[in-house]
């Protein structure tokens, strides 16, 4: 693991979005909008060119993210580089079609192995990393938060063709240890 630290949302945008503003109209998809922590970050390092896809599953934690968030991130939803897909994330992934992403976020579950909703198992299988691959342009990256550390997951995106490292992440800026990690793969 590396020893880079930050909190685990910052992070995540941070290793897979850093360098997109010298690209060309980079593309981001994010899985998970959560408080919205991840899409500020990705907004300010993709540029103003960007187009940056959040798939929330939940229309509840989108509207709040409209109604009552804004004092903390401000009106990111309402950014005209930002488009807003209730839905499944993996469906989104799926239905991509190829090399349409520069970076793809998911912060989904709990991580490869421990899950709330065992449907999410689908991103961290062998299928969902072949359509994670095609769905990325060539060496664009995704990553993956973690609640903890999964040795086995960088073995399993290594077999699966991506060049993969891990990350430790605090889960706040005052957080005296770092609790979860954030895997990056890229492609190839």
């Amino acid at each position: 693991m590396s020893t880079t630290s930050t909190t685990s949302e910052l992070l995540l945008a941070q290793l897979s979005c850093a360098g997109l503003e010298s690209h060309a109209h980079p593309r981001v998809l994010i899985g998970g909008l959560g408080l919205g922590y991840s899409l500020r970050r990705v907004l300010e390092l993709s540029g103003p060119d960007a187009t940056v896809e959040v798939a929330e599953l939940l229309p509840e934690v989108v509207a709040w993210n409209r109604e009552f968030l804004g004092a903390v991130n401000g009106t990111l939803l309402n950014d005209p580089r930002v488009k807003v897909i209730t839905g499944d994330v993996f469906e989104v992934i799926r239905r991509a079609g190829n090399a349409r992403y520069d970076a793809i976020l998911l912060d989904v579950d709990n991580g490869p192995t421990s899950f709330v909703q065992a449907k999410n198992s689908r991103l961290y299988n062998r299928r969902g990393f072949g359509l994670i691959s095609r769905a990325l342009k060539p060496g664009g990256k995704v990553a993956f938060w973690s609640a903890c550390e999964e040795p086995e997951f960088l073995k399993s995106l290594s077999y699966a063709g991506f060049k993969a490292g891990a990350f430790p992440a605090k889960a706040h800026e005052r957080a005296k240890r770092e609790a979860h990690v954030i895997y990056v793969a890229t492609r190839i």
